[in-house]
């Protein structure tokens, strides 16, 4: 999903907040809602087939950057397509976009699960930018600071979740989860359109993390007294990934139900304090 998927998600924010003609047309994506399912941890997502690959990941949906490098840089390097270039530079900047996102709501409303995921969101951009690396491509984040973007509409995107996260917790919380639903979406399109084990390997380690940070939104929506409706994903998806284990590992098989972590998430939604965030391009 590029042009159409953010058309897509600025419609969904036009339905708050006023929007320019340009967002008119209708998301294909939008399903009816329904009443959200007690959680169970019985079974893996239809979604999730890609378990089988080495996880990278922690509860908290940060990658290990330093043992992914390793297992990319161990993967010999393939031909690109025009669309896997593509891919990769989009996929650069939208996880800074959720990263700038979480870190500019955070200053804002002072909840610690901006801080948190935002940090996750760094090891996320990061893992983009290996690849850039590894196959020559030029950095479009480089030079860039909190809310600057190269592509347009994601500049535009950017201005819109925020203006619309800045009006309440809960208008943020729930920006953070649509956020996450539009990753999730972008991340599976792009696995299937490379045929690179190494890109697929970082995109389905992302996935992971994108669903575990799904997961910790809806939590604290519903702390919030607010019983979250997906917005992109369709209500079977999103009722699989949210009653479903959170994903962890550190390269082995699968993921698996995990608590605690470096980020100091805890069963009350990530509230913790946090060491200071890192901010790098």
């Amino acid at each position: 999903m590029k042009n159409t998927g953010l058309v897509a998600l600025a419609v969904v924010v036009g339905a708050l907040v006023v929007l320019s003609p340009i967002y008119v047309p209708a998301i294909q994506h939008v399903i009816s809602p329904q009443p959200t399912p007690q959680v169970q941890q019985t079974q893996q997502p239809q979604g999730q087939q890609e378990a089988s690959a080495p996880v990278y990941v922690n509860s908290s949906g940060s990658v290990n950057d330093t043992a992914l490098s390793q297992e990319i840089n161990s993967i010999p390097a393939g031909e690109l397509s025009d669309s896997e270039k593509k891919d990769l530079l989009f996929m650069r900047e939208e996880e800074k976009l959720a990263r700038d996102v979480y870190l500019t709501l955070y200053k804002i409303w002072g909840a610690q699960i901006f801080a948190n995921i935002a940090r996750s969101e760094q090891t996320h951009t990061d893992a983009v930018k290996m690849l850039l690396e590894k196959y020559g491509l030029p950095d479009p984040a480089a030079g860039k600071g909190i809310g600057e973007f190269t592509n347009p509409e994601l500049q535009e995107l950017y201005n819109k979740l925020v203006e619309e996260g800045s009006k309440s917790l809960v208008d943020a919380l729930k920006v953070g989860a649509l956020i996450e639903e539009k990753d999730i979406i972008d991340l599976k399109k792009a696995i299937n359109e490379t045929d690179n084990p190494d890109i697929k390997l970082v995109y389905e380690n992302l996935m992971r993390g994108s669903r575990n940070h799904l997961r910790a939104f809806v939590r604290m929506l519903a702390q919030q007294g607010v019983e979250y409706k997906p917005q992109l994903l369709s209500m079977e998806e999103y009722n699989e990934i949210i009653s479903s284990p959170w994903e962890t590992g550190m390269g082995g098989q699968g993921g698996g139900h995990g608590r605690g972590g470096r980020h100091g998430q805890n069963n009350n939604g990530w509230l913790l304090p946090a060491t200071p965030l890192p901010i790098s391009t």
